[in-house]
């Protein structure tokens, strides 16, 4: 999804879906394993599962039939906690008829309201926060008991790099590589240096030998995760000092040129980026290798200064139009993507037309574009009012809509006449005649499948477009 006015998410069609594992060994308890939210919950749910597969868990799609159900959940907006808290209402009534069944949340909305569901709302018998996963287990069995069981405990050293995760739901073709856990930003909005702790990278040999993995067993596009991929420093320092003299120093743009040498087949895609911390070698990396995707994405979330500082960004207007520049000066063939909030606290009319000038200004090729929604317990929250009647802020993000769209269909349309690498992932989703894949660029291709097979890489001459797809036929 591209152009969007809720939440953010890898695939909406996603959300909330049961997740299957094979198991070393089985020990008769079965595992209905949820997830919502971001990439980094889907990603964390493929740890999950690794650990209780070594515990031989079988996992199913039906709740009926499961002894445990864990929900990895998202904090990030208020809609996203809604429909996690109902999913859990309709449990709780299945527990009314078989009290052995053990219910779970896991992930940034357990960490923040543990309290709430375990003893004022009795929703769940288990709370488990995004570090403490290696405790699932000992927690599981501990609820088996009669009691209820609660690890929220933040790390600064976790990052289960040596945890090899069960690619859920896979359709063979993408994966996600966490490269780091936790954020040191502190933006004034958002909740997640709160419910995911403080910033640690992870080892890069352990990175680069789970892309050889991926490559080896017929992956062909992994994308790195991080809350900030940009302030990646592996044996650094958060001011650049070396940490130990006896091992390499690697920051975000060494990392992706070991991982495409290592796995040259591999398509290596990356998210999400910060302004304040984008630096040209990024954008250098992406030129220097054929395997590293031409798309960045890069949240500016408002296009005043006085609102940017107000949300603690770190950076100005001005610094994020010279980040833009750098990139579309370095990396012409990239195309760049956005975060915009509108309605923050306090912001006025002319506030919002700064916003609007920016994008004319940027034209971004899509957008991910929201109401702001005040999360408890940040920054925002105890320092701000949010002031905005609703209806203004709907006002605002239906212009922010518009001059994206106008700006997606303005950019995608350079393509029509061109022929363009595409990654087959799948049928369309309507019309079981057709492929959907996408571009280096990230922009859908929907083209007639021919002799085309899921999960290659082919060309495909554009012929039409739409704002957000692009349609064409196999070249050859």
């Amino acid at each position: 999804m591209q152009l969007e006015a809720g939440d953010k998410t890898i695939d909406e069609s996603r959300q909330g879906e049961a997740t299957m594992v094979k198991t070393k060994s089985g020990t008769g308890k079965k595992l209905l394993l949820e997830s919502y939210g971001c990439a980094m919950n889907f990603s964390d749910s493929e740890i999950v599962a690794s650990i209780l597969s070594e515990e031989g868990f079988t996992t199913t799609k039906d709740a009926k039939e499961a002894d445990v159900i864990l929900l990895n959940t998202c904090s990030i907006r208020e809609k996203a906690e809604d429909k996690i808290r109902n999913r859990l209402l309709a449990f709780k009534n299945m527990k009314l008829r078989r009290p052995s069944l053990i219910v779970g949340v896991l992930g940034c909305m357990a960490e923040r309201l543990k309290e709430t569901l375990l003893e004022q709302e009795k929703l769940v018998d288990l709370v488990v926060g995004p570090d403490a996963y290696r405790d699932l287990p000992n927690l599981i069995e501990h609820v088996g008991t009669g009691q209820k069981a609660v690890n929220v405990l933040l790390s600064r050293e976790e990052t289960y790099a040596e945890i090899s995760p069960v690619r859920l739901n896979s359709n063979g073709i993408n994966a996600y590589i966490s490269i780091m856990r936790g954020c040191d930003n502190m933006c004034s909005f958002c909740v997640v240096p709160f419910t995911r702790g403080r910033e640690r990278s992870r080892n890069p040999e352990s990175i680069v030998n789970e892309a050889k993995e991926l490559a080896a067993n017929g992956y062909k596009e992994v994308t790195l995760l991080g809350q900030n991929v940009d302030s990646y420093k592996w044996n650094l320092t958060k001011k650049g000092e070396v940490k130990d003299e006896g091992l390499p120093t690697v920051s975000f743009a060494q990392l992706m040129e070991m991982v495409a040498k290592a796995c040259p087949g591999l398509w290596i895609r990356f998210s999400t980026s910060h302004p304040k911390d984008l630096t040209d070698e990024v954008a250098e990396v992406i030129v220097k290798y054929d395997n590293i995707c031409n798309y960045i994405h890069l949240p500016i979330q408002s296009g005043n200064n006085e609102i940017l500082k107000k949300m603690n960004r770190g950076y100005t207007r001005e610094w994020y139009l010279n980040r833009i520049e750098a990139i579309r000066r370095i990396a012409p063939k990239c195309s760049i993507s956005t975060d915009i909030i509108t309605g923050f606290c306090g912001e006025t009319d002319d506030q919002h037309a700064e916003t609007l000038s920016l994008m004319e200004e940027v034209r971004f090729d899509m957008a991910y574009m929201f109401k702001y929604s005040e999360r408890p317990k940040t920054l925002a929250e105890r320092k701000y009012e949010d002031d905005i009647p609703e209806a203004t802020k709907a006002k605002r993000l239906s212009e922010v809509i518009e001059v994206q769209m106008k700006s997606s269909y303005d950019r995608i349309k350079k393509y029509v006449g061109t022929i363009q690498t595409v990654l087959v992932e799948g049928p369309s989703k309507k019309s079981e005649d057709d492929y959907a894949g996408r571009t280096s660029q990230n922009s859908m291709v929907v083209f007639p499948k021919g002799n085309a097979e899921k999960g290659t890489f082919v060309e495909v001459r554009i012929l039409d477009c739409t704002t957000m797809t692009l349609k064409g036929e196999l070249v050859g």
